[in-house]
């Protein structure tokens, strides 16, 4: 009797895994974002003639507003045009090159000069590694088999075995 609920137990557990590999999965690939790439190195190019476009109302389509960032990128931000240039805590002179490094998950506005609106969005997340994936199937996996484990008792329960009296 004990040998039938233990199996049993286990079959569930597998099958509990074994979905929330598929659902994780599953959703992790249409939902691919940027977040599910290692930390990498950034480059912003801020283009000759911005500051002077700019004056003029004219916006520069070649800088993203919004960018998505994993914990551990480099921003480095360029000024090829003939003004100097600010990004947040960076100041950046024509000519030259600042960088920083993104530290923290969180969604920052800093204020920068070189976009129509004065600010510019830095969305930085998590990176979604083997673990996370891995963390993840187990948070789904293991409840669920749980609870395969305790329908199937329901459904179909365990009938004792009779004992023989000597």
């Amino acid at each position: 009797m004990m040998g039938l609920i233990v199996r049993r137990m286990l079959i569930t557990m597998l099958l509990g895994i074994l979905m929330g590999i598929a659902v994780n999965e599953i959703s992790f690939l249409f939902v691919k974002s940027e977040a599910g790439r290692p930390p990498q190195r950034i480059e912003l190019d801020i283009p000759k003639g911005t500051a002077e476009k700019l004056a003029h109302g004219q916006p520069n389509v070649t800088i993203p507003e919004n960018i998505v960032f994993v914990i551990g990128d480099t921003l480095a931000v360029r000024n090829d045009d003939v003004a100097d240039h600010h990004l947040g805590p960076l100041f950046i002179p024509a000519g030259t090159t600042a960088s920083m490094t993104l530290t923290q998950a969180n969604n920052l506005a800093y204020s920068c000069s070189f976009v129509p609106t004065k600010y510019i969005g830095l969305d930085v997340r998590e990176p979604v590694d083997f673990f996370t994936r891995l963390y993840g199937i187990f948070i789904a996996g293991i409840p669920l088999g749980f609870l395969l484990a305790l329908y199937s008792f329901l459904v179909w329960p365990i009938k004792p075995v009779a004992q023989v009296a000597i």
